[in-house]
């Protein structure tokens, strides 16, 4: 019991910080503009319409490979061979999501993007159990 909820963990925390890494290389990439904090919710509500069109893509990317090593991670501490550690991640990193998409004005297809790329959760889990991939 307690390596299935490692499992979740270990998806959890390594999926945020392939978000974070992802996320940081966007920013090098596409600064936000000068002074301007990340954390300031005003300030980013102001900035996203504006927004660069792949500085907003860079986050579905962090979440495309976040769901990635997620679904990998949490499936290969699991150890068992099923996918409900990788489907687990996957629904709680789409709750994160849903919060921060409710904060901030992004757009549609930002919205659709970023719930659908956790289904790549699964394909994490796929690579995991794939003897022939690793």
């Amino acid at each position: 019991m307690l390596r299935r909820i490692l499992s979740v963990v270990a998806g959890i925390i390594t999926g945020s910080l392939a978000i974070a890494a992802i996320e940081m290389l966007g920013h090098y990439l596409y600064p936000l503009p000068a002074g301007m904090k990340s954390d300031d919710m005003e300030a980013m509500k102001e900035y996203i319409p504006n927004a660069p069109f792949m500085a907003l893509f860079f986050v579905i990317i962090a979440y495309a490979f976040g769901a990635l090593i997620a679904g990998f991670v949490s499936t290969k501490v699991a150890n068992d061979g099923k996918n409900r550690y990788a489907i687990i991640c996957g629904v709680i990193f789409v709750i994160i999501t849903i919060v921060n998409l409710a904060m901030l004005p992004t757009p549609i297809w930002f919205w659709v993007l970023g719930i659908l790329v956790w289904v790549l959760v699964i394909v994490g889990y796929r690579l995991a159990v794939n003897k022939k991939a690793i």
